[in-house]
Formats: structure tokens, C-alpha cells, sequence
């Protein structure tokens, strides 16, 4: 039985749940009152925390997959004496306020992710157990755990129905993550109603079948003692994940309890003041929180303070013996970059060999990854296609499979893209890690929903995205990206490369590293492109430049990757009819238009058109270019040479296209010569 005083805590957050949404006539009541036990349980007893350092390295990491029901959370954080005020709750859902209706990392101190679209969430907390893991078996030393935190996460049935959720929770298991512990919250209910309408699969079987340990608490809202129990349980299993199936009642207390229209909406004030007198409160007074729940919580976090103390001071003695290592945490933590790093990255020169540049991304992990302990990569069953694994790699597994071991940098993910990007996002949120996955870049779109909320969280993944074109070949127009860097680039807050040889690649991967607050979608070749005359590492951080040029150019090529060479082509046989031009390449349009005017008028002057060239749909390209050579359908099944062709393409195409568009320029009046000089 819980004291009176955990019962009074318990429901004063299901009260002040109901105020807080009713406050802001929007969002969901009936999570919150439901969950309450589970988290006042979690955070009174287990989760360690320090709400005034809530960075604090070592901390418990608790997210929320079923992020509607954040309420919870914030009013937890209030609680503890986290930065959100009583105010802060008053302000639930309003314009700039720290409470949004969904858990934003960059919004609220305490919030480790950016949740909402359901699912997501329990990918993250796989990136970050595996993140843990990782860094507990590379840093930690005998007497000195300096890693050793939990993860814990709570989600609800419709977390459970999303794909992303399923193929998160299957690796987790292989990986026998002993420190990640799920809360399901079993309300039986979604949107649509009663779960018996369209799931009514045995969760706990399933996750058995993952190999998660699993605990049944039948009454969650009230026998509080058992979901103690089934904590202290989950910690002692240390090779497997747990799921604690909890049964609930959504909107606990409510009129409306166990139905539907508890789930989205906020409680009438006749509901909300009969749940005050149940549950003791003054029916009159909102946001009423008793002085003694305050002191509860504030002593929990008091003893967080004491926790993170004495891991400094334990921190303090590992410097003392462990220099090197502990500054090595120290600068990762910082999300500081070693000192020269970027020296280690490849240069080539024209007469090197022509390489795809999905192969030079190999050698640029390669090159840098004894430097930058930080980056952990991966692919989607496409290791051999991608590259994206060095040659000494160690692979990331329990050391009882003998594939690898928990200090290895390489992921196999198994065909699961949208549970990796999910995933990468958790590890980069964990800190300390700078997250690359590959797959081919037609299947970004399989994992979109993580990659946009890379860019929203201001997370810096890094997608490693090969096939980039029609230039893949035979396989044809289910695996041809033709929208998707069209996708990539209207997205805020992401960048996207496209690289046109080695120099290039190497100068993607220095931008993408260097750039903390952005998620990078790097496009490679799978066919052989060749080091170009004109490109360098440094050129990539403008985004977009002049690679060659006359001196009066008549027209302007702007290309990016494998088709900048096609651009060089075209170029030159221009030059053979004494038609003057130049060409751009522009490998990261976001960056480009970072720039100032002043530069963009030097790289696309006034007056003189301007002719894209990308195997891509032309879709945006108007920003630059007054004419386009692309992709307007899909792609078709053939050798890539042959496609080319039969897209137009080619070089031969670009001259045509060339002279068609000069002179029709010169029709309407407009002369490069003339106007250069306007």
C-alpha cells in the first residue's frame, strides 16, 4: 500500500493534469491521470536525475513515446524543481511557452527528445541504451562506472502499432540492452475507441518473441507497490530489455474514465471539480499543489543533487588516473571536434582514378575514424552496397553472440531503415556521439518521419544515402530516387550533399561533421565519377561555386554530383563553337543560400542564364536556374549508361539545350556582354 502521502501526490498530478489541459481548452487529460502512478513511482524511487544540471553525463534518461501525453511530464519536471513553473503549466500550448503540446528537446529542460509522431520514442530510447552501452564498455574502467545510467521510456498502444516501434523493439532484443525498460501503458484505448476494434494481438507474447524480459502490473491504478516491484525486477534482468505492461485507466477519476473522449479533449469544469472532491481537493481552486507534495518531490531531487556529487567526485579520481580518457568524454560532451582532425581527410587530384563517391565515403570513414572516436555507424543490410563500414571495424554486439562486442563502433541494423534513423537520433540526443546510418537514398523516404524530426531537434545525424540516381541502374524505378532530394532540400533546418568527386566527399563529410545543429543527407554514386579539375574540401562549406568558368560567360551549367562532369562535357564542347560559359557546381544548395548576395552574384552573374543539370526531379531548381535538365517521371529498368540517354541527360543534350536557351535570351534583349556592364 502506498502512504498517504504518495497517494495525495499521485492524485495531485491527476488534478493539475486536468487543469493544465483545461487551461489551455486543448490536449489530452486521460494519459496523464492514468499514468500518474507510473510516474510518480519512477521518479520518486528509481529515475536519477539532477533537475538543476538536468546535462548532467550520467543522469537516468526517461522519454516519452506517447508524447500527447506530456502534461505528465511537465508537471513531473514542476515537481522536481526542473525550469518550469507553476506558470510555465498555466501557459500549456500557448505561443512560446516551455510546456508545447508535444515534448520539444529544444523547448523544456529535462526533455531528452523531440516526440509526437508515435513510435519514435522507443526508437530513441533504443539509441540511447545502445548509446550506454557503448560508452559504459569503451570509457568505464574496475571501480570506475562512469557509464552506467538506465533508459527509460513509456509508450501506449498506438506506439505499439507503428512500424517504427516494432523494428526498434526486435534489434533491442538482439542486443540485449539490460538497461532499457519500457512502461506500457494498457488503456485499451486509441482515437478510434476500445483497442478491440483494431488490435487485440498479446503485446507481452510479442515482445517475448523480441527477447525482452516482460512484467504484467494487472492494476496500475492503485496498486503501486507492484509497479515498485516490477522496477526493481526489470534492473536485476541485465541482459535482456523489459517491458512493464501496466493496465491503466485512462482519464483515472473522470467521469469519462476508460472511454474515448477522455483520450483528446480537455474534462468539462463539472467533471474536473467532482474529480477534486474525490480525490480531496478544494473543487474551487485550479493549479492547487499541497506544500507536502512539494517537499516529497523536492527531496527526490535533493538526492539527485547528491547523486550527480558523487559522480563527480568519482569523475574527479578517474581524471586523476584515466587522463587521456577523461578528457576524451569530456571534449565529446562538449561536442567539441579534435584539434586538426579535418588534416586526415583525403584529397585527390584530376589524375587520380574515377571513383563512386559512395566508395570515397568509405575512404573518408576510413581516413577519420581513429580520430573521431565519437562516430558510430551502421547500414540497413547494405554494408556491401553503402560502404559505410571501415575495414577494422568492430561490430556492436553482446559479447555472448562472439560477433563483436559493446565496444564497437558498427551497427548491423537489418533491413529496419525507419527503426535506425530513429535510433541515431536517441544516440545523437544521448550525447557524446555523432550518429551515420546508411541505406539507399530512395529509401530516406521509409524513415522519413525520424529524418524530419533529425531537423526539427536540431539533432546532427548523419544520413549516408547511396544509388542517388537513375545512375544505379537495373534495378529500376523502385529503387531510382527521383523526388526525394526535392524532399530533402524544402525541409528546414536540413542539409543535403550531393558530391561530384573525391574532393567533394571529403569536403560533405567535413561540413556535415563540423555543422552541431543540423541533420546531413549525404547522396552518393554508385557509378564511377572523376576527380574533377577545380573542386576542393573547403569549397563544399559554400554550398555552391564556380568551378570553371571564361571569362564572359554567354550561359551558366549548375550541377551537383555525378552530373557536374556532365556539365564539365558540354562545357568544352561549347568552348569547340566558341559559345563562352561556365559551370557551377553546387553540392549543398542550403548552404549556398547561407551565403551572402554579394557572393551568389560572383557565382551566378547578372544577366547571363543559367541551365541545370541533376538526374533528379528538376522540382526547385527554378531558384537558380532558368531552364533544367532532368527527371520529370519516373526512372526505368536498364544500364545507367543507357539511361542517361534515354533521359537526355548527357552532355550533347546540355549543349542543345545551350544554345536554345542563349538564343532565346538574346530575343527578349538580354546579352551577357551588355548587361554584365548594366
Amino acid at each position: 500500500m502506498a502512504s498517504n502521502l504518495e497517494q495525495k501526490a499521485i492524485d495531485t498530478i491527476r488534478v493539475v493534469a486536468a487543469d493544465t489541459v483545461r487551461a489551455a481548452n486543448s490536449g489530452h487529460p486521460g494519459a496523464p491521470m492514468g499514468c500518474a502512478p507510473i510516474a510518480h513511482v519512477l521518479f520518486t524511487k528509481f529515475l536519477n536525475a539532477n533537475p538543476k544540471n538536468p546535462s548532467f553525463i550520467n543522469r537516468d534518461r526517461f522519454l516519452l513515446s506517447n508524447g500527447h501525453a506530456c502534461a505528465l511530464q511537465y508537471i513531473i519536471f514542476h515537481l522536481l524543481g526542473y525550469n518550469v513553473s507553476l506558470d510555465d503549466l498555466k501557459q500549456f500550448r500557448q505561443l512560446g511557452s516551455k510546456t508545447p503540446g508535444h515534448p520539444e528537446r529544444l523547448d523544456t529542460d529535462g526533455v531528452e527528445v523531440t516526440t509526437g509522431p508515435l513510435g519514435q520514442g522507443v526508437g530513441n530510447a533504443v539509441g540511447m541504451a545502445i548509446a550506454e552501452a557503448q560508452l559504459a564498455a569503451t570509457y568505464n574502467r574496475p571501480g570506475f562506472e562512469i557509464f552506467n545510467n538506465y533508459t527509460y521510456f513509456l509508450l501506449g498502444d498506438g506506439c505499439l502499432q507503428e512500424g517504427v516501434a516494432s523494428e526498434a523493439a526486435s534489434l533491442a532484443g538482439h542486443l540485449k540492452l539490460g538497461k532499457l525498460i519500457a512502461f506500457y501503458d494498457d488503456n485499451s484505448i486509441t482515437i478510434d475507441g476500445d483497442t478491440a476494434v483494431s488490435f487485440t494481438e498479446d503485446v507481452v507474447k510479442r515482445f517475448e518473441s523480441y527477447d525482452w524480459h516482460t512484467i504484467v502490473v494487472g492494476n496500475g491504478d492503485s496498486d503501486f507497490s507492484s509497479i515498485e516491484k516490477a522496477i526493481t525486477e526489470a534492473k536485476n534482468v541485465t541482459d535482456k530489455p523489459t517491458l512493464i505492461k501496466v493496465k491503466t485507466t485512462i482519464g483515472f477519476g473522470s467521469l469519462l474514465q476508460g472511454k474515448e473522449k477522455v483520450h483528446g479533449s480537455p474534462l468539462s469544469n463539472d467533471d474536473i471539480k467532482q474529480v477534486k472532491k474525490k480525490f480531496g481537493f478544494n473543487p474551487d481552486k485550479t493549479f492547487d499543489i499541497p506544500s507536502d507534495v512539494y517537499d516529497l518531490y523536492h527531496a527526490r531531487a535533493k538526492e539527485g543533487a547528491e547523486y550527480e556529487a558523487k559522480w563527480n567526485e568519482l569523475f574527479k579520481q578517474y581524471k586523476a588516473k584515466y587522463a587521456k580518457e577523461a578528457a576524451e568524454i569530456e571534449r565529446r560532451f562538449a561536442e567539441k571536434l579534435p584539434e586538426g582532425w579535418e588534416k586526415d581527410l583525403p584529397r585527390f587530384t584530376p589524375s587520380d582514378a574515377a571513383v563512386a563517391t559512395r566508395k570515397l565515403s568509405e575512404g573518408v570513414l576510413t581516413s577519420i575514424e581513429a580520430k573521431l572516436p565519437e562516430l558510430i555507424g551502421g547500414s540497413a543490410d547494405l554494408t556491401g552496397s553503402n560502404l559505410t563500414r571501415w575495414t577494422d571495424a568492430v561490430d556492436f554486439q553482446h559479447p555472448s553472440t562472439g560477433l563483436g562486442d559493446y565496444t564497437g563502433r558498427y551497427i548491423r541494423y537489418g533491413i529496419r531503415e525507419h527503426g535506425m534513423f530513429a535510433i541515431m537520433n536517441g544516440m545523437a540526443a544521448y550525447g557524446g556521439i555523432i550518429p551515420y546510418g546508411g541505406t539507399f537514398l530512395n529509401f530516406l523516404t521509409y524513415g522519413w518521419g525520424a529524418a524530419r524530426l533529425s531537423a526539427i531537434s536540431h539533432i546532427r545525424v548523419l544520413y549516408v544515402m547511396t544509388h542517388d540516381s537513375i545512375g544505379l541502374g537495373e534495378d529500376g524505378p523502385t529503387h531510382q530516387p527521383i523526388e526525394t532530394l526535392a524532399l530533402t532540400r524544402a525541409t528546414p533546418n536540413m542539409l543535403t550533399f550531393r558530391p561530384a568527386d573525391g574532393n567533394e566527399t571529403s569536403g560533405t563529410y567535413l561540413a556535415a561533421i563540423s555543422n552541431l545543429t543540423r541533420p546531413s543527407i549525404i547522396a552518393l554514386s554508385r557509378q564511377n565519377l572523376p576527380q574533377l579539375k577545380g573542386t576542393s574540401i573547403e569549397a563544399v562549406l559554400k554550398g555552391g561555386y564556380v568551378l570553371q568558368s571564361d571569362e564572359k560567360p554567354q550561359v551558366v551549367f549548375v550541377s551537383t554530383g555525378s552530373e557536374v562532369c556532365i556539365a564539365v562535357e558540354a562545357a568544352k564542347a561549347l568552348a569547340e563553337k566558341n559559345i563562352s560559359s561556365r559551370v557551377v557546381s553546387m553540392p549543398c544548395t542550403e548552404l549556398f543560400d547561407d551565403q551572402s548576395a554579394e557572393y551568389k552574384k560572383e557565382v551566378f552573374p547578372l544577366g547571363v542564364p543559367v541551365i541545370s543539370i541533376e538526374a533528379l526531379s528538376t522540382f526547385g531548381w527554378d531558384r537558380y536556374s532558368h531552364a533544367h535538365i532532368g527527371m520529370n517521371t519516373f526512372g526505368q529498368s536498364g544500364k545507367a549508361e543507357d539511361l542517361y540517354k534515354f533521359f537526355k541527360i548527357t552532355s550533347e543534350h546540355a549543349v542543345e539545350k545551350a544554345e536554345k536557351v542563349i538564343a532565346h535570351f538574346k530575343k527578349l534583349g538580354y546579352v551577357p556582354e551588355i548587361n554584365a556592364q548594366l
